[in-house]
């Protein structure tokens, strides 16, 4: 099969994932393979594939917003058959017996594998899968619009709840890319005003055409303080002006799995019990109540697509924010 593989990591600007033919992954027990038709790209996988966040094993196949139809299945799957179409998350696996499992709180799990981190993802023509993380895709989204419900929106959706707004409410969006312009979308079912800082011009009117109350950028003062803040951009000094238009006993709720080193913050910003709040991961409940919701309203996601060939420029655009919404991977 063709496949994105990364050998080693390195700036995206220097090419760093290789169009090679790689061998057919065959299904072992409980899993299914997939032929996949779409994959959406993401932060995630430029940390990993830069280097900030090191998949532990080399060569590594990138990507974890997958979409496909299953292809093969291994011994002792009754959950679906050949020709459904599926995708999958970020979250692999759990090991089902730790007190984070046990809990519900599997996206804490200590031995979690994570797709196109611990095992190979979905920038190739073929995937296998535990048939318990694969999730039936609602027939309302073509494959390249359900790409980016896999990540973006899932992980917007639990940062949407993580960050306690009501609603009603007035949600503040810090960095306004694929997860943001879907979270938007959500907020508005539950009637809430939502501000959006963003440094991109492009990005400020990309917002306005989504229904933003008001856009500006982090260091501006908006109409109100807010109720609750979601920040995607992986930046560590944006919690300070964050906490700044927060309300008394607001959260903070910070959406990536990196950021860069947060400065010291002076006490008052935090005192009157606001609270910051890091978003680890998805649990499969997160994924099936998302993929129900987003059928419902229904999520609107805006993509450019890239044939596979091409991941190498679609993750430089999304490094230098050139992409509105999401960046989608065609796979022939």
């Amino acid at each position: 099969m063709l496949a994105m593989v990364l050998h080693q990591t390195a700036p995206i600007e220097s090419a760093p994932l290789l169009l090679q033919e790689f061998p057919v992954p065959e299904p072992r027990q409980n899993e299914i393979r997939i032929r996949v038709h779409t994959c959406g790209i993401c932060h995630t996988d430029l940390h990993c594939i830069e280097g900030e966040l090191p998949p532990p094993q080399l060569p590594i196949i990138p990507g974890h917003q997958i979409v496909g139809v299953v292809d093969k299945i291994g011994d002792s799957v009754s959950r679906f058959k050949c020709g459904v179409r599926v995708g999958v998350p970020w979250l692999y696996s759990t090991c089902g017996t730790c007190c984070y499992c046990q809990m519900g709180s599997e996206n804490l799990c200590d031995s979690a594998q994570f797709t196109g981190f611990n095992v190979h993802g979905g920038y190739a023509e073929y995937m296998v899968v535990p048939a318990e993380f694969a999730y039936p895709i609602p027939e309302t989204f073509s494959d390249i619009e359900a790409a980016p419900l896999f990540c973006s929106g899932v992980i917007g959706f639990r940062a949407f709840k993580l960050s306690n707004i009501q609603p009603g409410g007035t949600l503040g969006l810090f960095g306004f890319g694929s997860s943001a312009h879907i979270v938007l979308q959500i907020a508005k079912l539950y009637h809430c005003k939502v501000f959006v800082f963003t440094r991109s011009k492009q990005n400020q009117e990309f917002a306005r055409t989504r229904g933003a109350d008001w856009v500006g950028r982090a260091e501006d003062i908006p109409p109100s303080s807010l109720d609750s803040i979601i920040i995607f951009a992986p930046v560590g000094t944006l919690v300070q002006p964050a906490l700044r238009v927060l309300r008394k006993g607001g959260t903070v709720a910070l959406a990536g799995i990196y950021m860069t080193p947060i400065p010291e913050l002076a006490y008052p910003l935090l005192y009157h019990e606001r609270m910051i709040r890091t978003v680890a991961n998805s649990t499969r409940t997160d994924v099936t109540d998302f993929l129900t919701l987003a059928a419902e309203i229904p999520i609107k996601p805006q993509t450019t697509v890239f044939p596979l060939a091409q991941a190498n420029l679609a993750l430089y655009q999304l490094k230098q924010s050139s992409i509105q919404g999401t960046g989608v991977l065609q796979i022939p």
